[in-house]
């Protein structure tokens, strides 16, 4: 049996390294964790996602972003590329390159196959020190099902889940509602 050595690397050598590549990797504690290309219907749900959540914020304060910006923890030890983030006022940077957000209100993460575990787990403990982030939503590929984290007032998460493509869901830290037809228009649940 073969042991896999690790590289661990500081948050400024994966920023340095990051912004010179045209592959994407996530930042986890010194460790970086290269990206696999995602799936046609991963791809869609982010885009039909970004574009439901879009229409909604034209002529508001915030804004709607997808993929290829990274969010940094307060620890500065944890980056990753979230599949959606919406912010409800204007971005807070890491640096002058303007392409690390500091402030998400909204987190959505597509869930795959070979992220999902991370997503749940260590992904969605680390989003949670973020004060600004009030909710986070996870959104599956093989039908029409969303779960929903939102940050009460008192700190705490309250879980929900939405099902169906008749169903819609009410984002209540953006004032957005998300309609599940729109979110997997053109995903075919059967191939």
């Amino acid at each position: 049996m073969t042991t896999q050595t690790i590289t661990y690397i500081t948050p400024d050598e994966y920023l340095a390294t990051q912004r010179l590549s045209e592959d994407r990797a996530e930042y986890l504690d010194g460790v970086v964790y290269p990206m696999t290309g995602a799936s046609l219907y991963h791809n869609q749900i982010v885009l039909n996602t970004g574009i439901e959540l879009g229409i909604q914020f034209r002529g508001r304060p915030g804004r709607v972003l997808t993929t290829d910006l990274k969010v940094r923890m307060p620890d500065s030890r944890k980056f990753f590329y979230p599949d959606v983030v919406v912010l409800s006022g204007e971005p807070q940077f890491h640096d002058e390159r303007k392409d690390v957000i500091l402030n998400p209100a909204l987190i959505i993460e597509v869930l795959s196959p070979s992220t999902e575990a991370f997503d749940r787990g260590a992904k969605f403990k680390a989003y949670r020190t973020l004060e600004s982030l009030k909710e986070y939503l996870l959104v599956a590929q093989d039908g029409p099902f969303v779960e929903q984290y939102v940050r009460g007032e008192n700190g705490r998460w309250t879980y929900a889940t939405t099902s169906g493509l008749e169903s819609s869901l009410v984002l209540p830290s953006i004032e957005c509602t998300l309609n599940l037809s729109a979110v997997y228009d053109k995903v075919d649940f059967n191939s």
